[in-house]
């Protein structure tokens, strides 16, 4: 090494002594490669095979991952204030016989519509205002239908939180138009992630300040009933959970004080309220408990379950407080990394007596999932997005936690790819929980393209199985769902 090399290399050397959370953050800011996660698609993606990056696909995966999120964000006139404000893009990652193929198309809503119309995105969301030439009739003019997937009944709903599913076609993605499950509920809120008992019926809920309609679907998405309740206050609900015989609505002290646009400005963290945890009986809405705990913000939640004493547990991925919410989804878009608390692993119990108490398995988690057929009963493990804390936005790994044993397996990919939700496909014939495989996707940001991970679910440590690669990237989605071939 000569003296200019060694000059140069002293600064690196250096820096790895004194390393701290804010040199990192530092360090991330200054690297803009992220920001391809949250970039626009200007146009549909049509269908397109995807090459084999790595490894070997596994016999018997054959079917269709469908992920929603959105991805249009600017327009030269104005552009989307949050991350949760872009345009639908429905994704559809096939597979048959070992090759897979992409591809993605607009969910054509009346808000894209509108916002295409006018040159800029006039209509209000989550974190985005009215601006002239917004055209609100009822809460579908606003629905963004970007956030989740259900398939149900033959057909593929692609969810928002506060309007009703918008129909799309499985086969083109083409947009059907708006579900009307019933006249006299049309256009009501219909939350992203329903919960469905396994072979059975699926349940929802529509927010409308302190009280709630509680959907209940058959399990080919016939509508069996949508009553009103009222719930103790006016809580910030994106998630919720269920057992087999409960419904659990986690009331966070995310509160609604005021009737204002854009939604998230409507809310007030009051920390000192604590979380209240309404449990309600499926078959008898009024018959109801309601539970006690220390303050903690939350998008999502695992599915619950009760033990032989009567006791409830579900997991939760809990942030310190709404910072995410309030300021992250909105410093992402503007290309800002934002240095927040992230969200940590806990798994929260209710007993018969009336008493609740929450442990922290100590794991940056978010999107938890489980394996479907498990769902409302006891069960042992959690799928999650993983990371560092502090090596970058959003995840870069994947995990695996075990209740049982108090740990879990990861696989990171390291801060060159971000990494969404992992959602869990059965293996043929197997019956055992976690007997399947993990579809994730990923966007590699070195190679600027939009990824396809599958895992073995319980080996999940070793690495994928198989990654096949897109010829482009698309932003980042939020939630999927499989449908078998």
């Amino acid at each position: 090494m000569n003296r200019r090399t060694l000059l140069a290399a002293l600064p690196c050397a250096m820096m790895a002594q004194v390393a701290t959370p804010e040199l990192a953050r530092a360090a991330a800011q200054a690297d803009v490669a992220w920001r391809l996660g949250f970039a626009d698609l200007d146009a549909d993606l049509p269908s397109s095979p995807m090459g084999l990056a790595g490894g070997r696909p596994p016999a018997g995966l054959e079917g269709t991952l469908f992920r929603n999120g959105p991805g249009k964000f600017r327009r030269p006139g104005a552009s989307a204030d949050h991350w949760f404000d872009g345009d639908g893009l429905m994704r559809a990652f096939r597979i048959e016989g070992g090759r897979a193929q992409l591809a993605a198309r607009f969910i054509d809503t009346p808000k894209r519509r509108a916002d295409a119309a006018a040159g800029a995105v006039v209509t209000p969301g989550f974190g985005t205002p009215a601006r002239p030439g917004a055209r609100m009739g009822d809460n579908d003019d606003a629905n963004a239908a970007n956030i989740s997937v259900l398939p149900v009944g033959g057909e593929l709903w692609a969810l928002w939180e506060a309007g009703s599913p918008t129909v799309v076609d499985p086969v083109d993605l083409a947009t059907m138009g708006v579900k009307t499950l019933r006249p006299d509920v049309a256009h009501m809120p219909f939350l992203a992630h329903p919960r469905a008992e396994p072979g059975g019926d699926i349940w929802n809920l529509g927010l409308a300040g302190d009280k709630a309609l509680v959907w209940r679907l058959a399990a080919d998405g016939t509508l069996k009933s949508a009553d009103m309740i009222a719930l103790p206050r006016a809580s910030y609900i994106h998630d919720f959970t269920a057992t087999d015989h409960w419904l659990i609505l986690i009331l966070q002290p995310w509160i609604q004080d005021l009737a204002t646009l854009p939604f998230a400005d409507s809310f007030s963290w009051r920390p000192g309220e604590g979380v209240r945890v309404l449990v309600i009986d499926k078959n008898d809405l009024a018959r109801r408990r309601v539970y006690e705990l220390p303050a903690f913000f939350a998008f999502h939640y695992g599915a619950a379950w009760e033990e032989t004493d009567g006791t409830i547990r579900f997991d939760v991925c809990a942030y310190d407080d709404p910072t995410f919410v309030t300021r992250g989804g909105r410093e992402v878009l503007a290309g800002i990394w934002p240095s927040y608390a992230g969200p940590s692993l806990s798994l929260i119990a209710l007993a018969p007596d009336g008493g609740a108490r929450i442990e922290r398995a100590g794991v940056a988690a978010e999107f938890p999932r489980v394996d479907g057929r498990f769902a409302g009963s006891k069960r042992r493990f959690t799928i999650h997005a993983s990371g560092k804390p502090g090596s970058g936005p959003l995840f870069h790994g994947l995990a695996v936690h075990d209740w049982a044993r108090g740990r879990g397996q990861i696989f990171d990919f390291g801060a060159g790819h971000l990494v969404e939700e992992a959602v869990f496909v059965p293996r043929p014939g197997g019956s055992e929980e976690l007997d399947g495989w993990l579809l994730a996707p990923s966007v590699n940001l070195a190679a600027r393209a939009t990824e396809l991970h599958v895992f073995d679910a319980r080996r999940l440590g070793d690495g994928p199985l198989a990654t096949w690669r897109a010829s482009t990237a698309l932003p980042i989605s939020l939630h999927g769902a499989f449908v078998a071939a």
